[in-house]
């Protein structure tokens, strides 16, 4: 299990979990497994947010403990693990042999003897990783954003299906809707406090993230999957890294209605230089709904020097809800008076409480839609075209080179060009698949 596997080791090593499945895994795991009272747990993924999963995780009980990690970079694989011995000894039982690191680690976590794996690496894996592990009989934890082109998305949908018909629980990193505050302020919308919406400001403005540089000796793959959230093969672009959390939130909001077309503009303006790969600096695009009765206008940003925000406007016949501030304004003047909470440790919380009482938690129908979304608006920035969901969700759009195909002797999917940058897409140019 390391980066020189070949596309042939990593096919033989897919059927390999699939044949483990058939023999009986496939089946409800205990998950105490045999008995033990420990919640056995796998980490895909040992970036921040895969650190700061596991931790979550650990702290929900001290009969959870880990037992095999994973990472594209086996140092960063080793240094997560010797880092959470030192927050939590009596919870870490992960060996040498039980560290797994390429593109196909994965398959190591998943044949260690976890009940769980928690998946948090490059997004262009989750979906495929989650279906592996669905397949070996795992209860599964993947952050967002849960695939990043129409490709993924079915890959996504066929992992929840198996995960209903074995009975395991499929969680999702869109942890908004574990904040009380929000519940609360949606539960008041849903009751008519604002009246019917009629029109949704959307914004996640920031500076760029996960720019890591280009350690000296590192091969260009090696490079870019180091910046994975620079580079659109593997990340799928801002739109889908960030703005999933306020169309999966607006989503909500608007119980479960889905936009029929969105048309998007976007490019770059500042971030131009290598170190920011091939991704766009701004995106903005609006969503419209059936019967044009409601609107949904989206931007996100990752530029130094300019305003940031990160929040949500609700307009309503009888008032404006503010997100973040979880308060109404209008004829049914709100303001949440509890605590407000992130909602990361809440949802490992109930995750591992309701395994412990045999209850499932069930995010797949948000998951899949919510992420379709983010990545209608994407595509419709790219593009510069009216995109419809259908369209979208019908279509073979995917960010080559797809997951399977991945292996250390590839070529790179993109290099820089004369100037240094990398190529990006041009709106009303650029062809989606």
């Amino acid at each position: 299990m390391n980066k020189k596997s070949s596309r042939r080791n990593f096919l033989k090593k897919s059927a390999a979990v699939t044949a483990v499945a058939g023999a009986g895994l496939s089946l409800i795991r205990s998950v105490h497994a045999e008995g033990s009272g420990i919640i056995k747990i796998g980490l895909v993924g040992c970036g921040g947010r895969g650190m700061g999963a596991v931790q979550q995780a650990l702290s929900s009980g001290k009969d959870v403990k880990l037992v095999a990690a994973g990472d594209y970079f086996k140092d960063r694989a080793k240094n997560a693990v010797n880092a959470l011995k030192g927050q939590a000894a009596d919870q870490v039982d992960v060996s040498e042999d039980r560290i797994f690191d390429g593109f196909q680690n994965d398959l190591g976590v998943i044949n260690s003897d976890a009940d769980v794996v928690l998946i948090a690496c490059a997004a262009k894996f989750h979906p495929y990783y989650a279906k592996h592990a669905v397949e070996a009989g795992k209860h599964v934890f993947v952050e967002k954003p849960h695939g990043i082109d129409s490709a993924g998305i079915h890959t996504l949908e066929e992992a929840i299906k198996i995960a209903r018909e074995k009975k395991l629980s499929f969680l999702s990193g869109l942890q908004s809707r574990y904040c009380p505050q929000y519940q609360a302020l949606v539960d008041k919308i849903h009751n008519g406090a604002i009246g019917e919406v009629r029109a949704i400001q959307s914004a996640f403005l920031r500076a760029p993230y996960g720019v890591r540089g280009y350690p000296k000796g590192m091969s260009e793959l090696d490079v870019q999957v180091y910046n994975q959230y620079m580079f659109r093969w593997l990340s799928g672009d801002d739109f889908t890294q960030s703005l999933v959390h306020n169309v999966d939130r607006m989503t909500w909001v608007l119980n479960g209605e889905l936009p029929v077309q969105a048309v998007g503009m976007g490019g770059r303006a500042s971030m131009i230089s290598r170190e920011y790969g091939d991704v766009f600096d701004h995106h903005s695009a609006m969503f419209c709904y059936k019967n044009d009765h409601c609107r949904l206008f989206a931007v996100c940003r990752t530029e130094t020097g300019c305003y940031d925000s990160y929040d949500d406007l609700i307009i309503g016949a009888k008032g404006v809800a503010y997100w973040n501030a979880a308060q109404i304004v209008g004829e049914n003047n709100w303001r949440y008076e509890g605590k407000k909470l992130g909602g990361h440790l809440e949802e490992q919380l109930d995750f591992y409480d309701k395994l412990r009482k045999g209850e499932r938690v069930d995010s797949g129908d948000y998951m899949v839609n919510s992420t379709l979304m983010a990545i209608l608006g994407q595509v419709a920035c790219y593009t510069g075209r009216m995109i419809t969901w259908q369209e979208l969700y019908d279509s073979k759009f995917t960010f080559s080179p797809a997951p399977e195909e991945c292996v250390a002797e590839m070529k790179p999917p993109t290099v820089p060009s004369e100037n240094g940058s990398y190529p990006v897409p041009i709106p009303g140019q650029h062809k989606w698949w």
